[in-house]
């Protein structure tokens, strides 16, 4: 077959998709692309969807990235949508399906196919589910819905179901709408892929805005009344009323044409595919949200539901199925970052919930810092969270809850992570500074030094949320911040006198030491164990974290 004649077909748009068909187009100016999208847009910003309902994006064109005109004239795309594909007949290299306007059936035939199906939101099978006031945001459609029945109806409560990345930007978009909203959440914490005490954070920033939360419960009906919901009842027994619902739930990947085909489903439940989009079947790829992808520090692939991942390997796979080469995709690492109000939450790679759940050895150390010199005006809080391999250094991943400058410190930090780097590498980035923009001491440097200082046996380090019993804590605080928040049973000295009063302390016992953020603590650990105290270690996070790790424990 020569080169002219290669026809790629490709099934769905958005991310993968389109990035797919528009590079097959840029290393192949002979082939015939057609791309086939069951709805009625191509190619849309999925990811402003919420802030178009709640104002921040203001025109709705925006969200339309590139409609079939310009795939038709720029890249010699042919675009045809509401045409949904039910069936692939690999052995015959057809696809079947359904013009959705017309209700006629077609076929096609190719020489390569790309499928990005995406995924789907999921909806519970449950009375009431489909009421007009009940909706998900995955589309256009979904996003029109959702701001005509905001327009019409002017709703004064609604109900979020699902504390991810879309429940809470919709929840932020509400409230900023003046709608009163509660949150509903299975798990104990928002944000799953942050650990329990750094969501805590946002959390608070929450409840902050007065959201009602109602975490470590699930829906269990909603009240139905009439065509609409009423309210929803919790699985706690709670009823919460609203004039509409939203659920995020989350999502199940677009399977069903690959699984149909014969196509290798792997163990999580997205499409297989090698390093290059490919499925089990060579002439077949497969890109975006219904896809796994390998994961950076798991012996097993992923699925990360996320843009830039299906971006990517849409783009690799477009090359590969258009010139029979590319480069390969590489792992991810699942980056992710939301708005919360005044705060912003953002992750990379591994936190301590999953390593322990992978049986992978991991710890963590936790900064406070802030995005620029503090003596800077407009400086803002950072609380960063690093974890690592403490046999070699290597990190594994990182946390960061703050204002301005979160997304900085987790971009630079996964960037390292993409080529191996250690936290002894961390501590060695040459970053900016000026005091508008950083410090000299970045809190990236910050929280390498700390787990440097563990590695190295200098200041070993004491988990916030590990055990506090049969150990002697020392509080180096000062007066005044000790009477705002204590550990009770802490013995009290502050850093400054610790020197003149070591015979206030029993030397033999083991010894965790704590101040506001672990800075003056790091002091206070070397000067005890200089001074004859082997057994003692640096409570990272001090104070500031104990407040979220371990709240009941904290008197204030």
């Amino acid at each position: 077959m020569s080169e002219k004649s290669l026809r790629i077909l490709v099934v769905g748009g958005v991310a993968g998709g389109a990035s797919a068909a528009t590079r097959a187009r840029r290393c192949n100016e002979d082939a015939e692309i057609v791309i086939y999208e069951k709805d009625e847009y191509v190619s849309f910003a999925n990811c402003g969807l919420p802030y178009y309902l709640g104002g921040d994006i203001k025109e709705r064109a925006k969200l339309l990235v590139a409609k079939p005109t310009l795939f038709e004239q720029r890249f010699n795309i042919r675009v045809k949508v509401w045409h949904e594909i039910t069936r692939i007949v690999p052995g015959e290299k057809r696809i079947e399906g359904i013009n959705r306007e017309t209700g006629e059936s077609f076929t096609d035939n190719y020489d390569k196919l790309v499928l990005a199906p995406g995924a789907a939101p999921i909806i519970p099978n449950m009375a009431g589910a489909k009421a007009g006031n009940v909706f998900a945001l995955r589309n256009v459609e979904d996003t029109d819905r959702i701001k005509e029945f905001l327009d019409k109806a002017k709703p004064k409560r609604a109900v979020v179901v699902g504390a991810g990345f879309i429940g809470l930007e919709i929840v932020e978009q509400f409230h900023q709408c003046g709608i009163a909203v509660s949150l509903v959440e299975l798990a104990p914490q928002v944000l799953a892929p942050l650990d329990p005490e750094m969501a805590a954070i946002v959390t608070e920033a929450l409840t902050a805005k007065e959201v009602d939360l109602h975490l470590g419960t699930g829906l269990q009906a909603f009240n139905v009344s009439g065509s609409q919901v009423s309210g929803v009842t919790l699985d706690d027994g709670t009823s919460l009323e609203a004039d509409m619902v939203i659920l995020g739930m989350g999502v199940r990947p677009g399977t069903k044409l690959a699984v149909d085909a014969g196509l290798t489903i792997g163990a999580t439940g997205g499409i297989a595919v090698n390093e290059f989009g490919q499925t089990s079947d060579t002439n077949i790829y497969a890109a975006g949200d219904a896809v796994e992808y390998p994961f950076t520090f798991a012996d097993m692939p992923l699925r990360v539901p996320l843009a830039g991942p299906a971006n990517r390997l849409g783009r690799i796979a477009g090359e590969h199925a258009a010139t029979g080469t590319a480069r390969s995709m590489g792992t991810v690492q699942g980056s992710a970052i939301v708005r919360v109000f005044d705060c912003v939450a953002a992750a990379t790679g591994l936190n301590e919930k999953m390593a322990k759940r992978m049986e992978k050895k991991a710890m963590a150390v936790v900064v406070i810092g802030m995005n620029h010199a503090g003596y800077y005006p407009g400086a803002e809080r950072i609380v960063l969270k690093l974890v690592f391999d403490p046999d070699d250094g290597k990190v594994l991943g990182a946390q960061a809850v703050g204002g301005a400058g979160v997304d900085k410190r987790i971009d630079i930090i996964a960037t390292a992570m993409q080529f191996g780097a250690t936290v002894g590498d961390l501590a060695n980035l040459d970053l900016c500074y000026a005091p508008p923009f950083g410090s000299a001491k970045d809190p990236i440097h910050m929280a390498a030094f700390v787990a440097c200082n563990h590695l190295d046996g200098l200041t070993p380090i004491a988990s916030p949320t590990g055990s506090f019993e049969n150990v002697q804590v020392v509080d180096v605080r000062t007066d005044a911040e000790v009477a705002k928040m204590r550990l009770p049973g802490s013995i009290r000295i502050p850093v400054d006198v610790l020197r003149d009063r070591l015979d206030e302390l029993d030397s033999s016992r083991p010894t965790l030491v704590h101040c506001q953020s672990g800075v003056r603590s790091h002091i206070a650990t070397r000067i005890l164990r200089q001074h004859g105290f082997n057994d003692v270690m640096n409570v990272t996070g001090g104070m500031f974290m104990q407040q979220y790790a371990r709240p009941d424990a904290v008197e204030r």
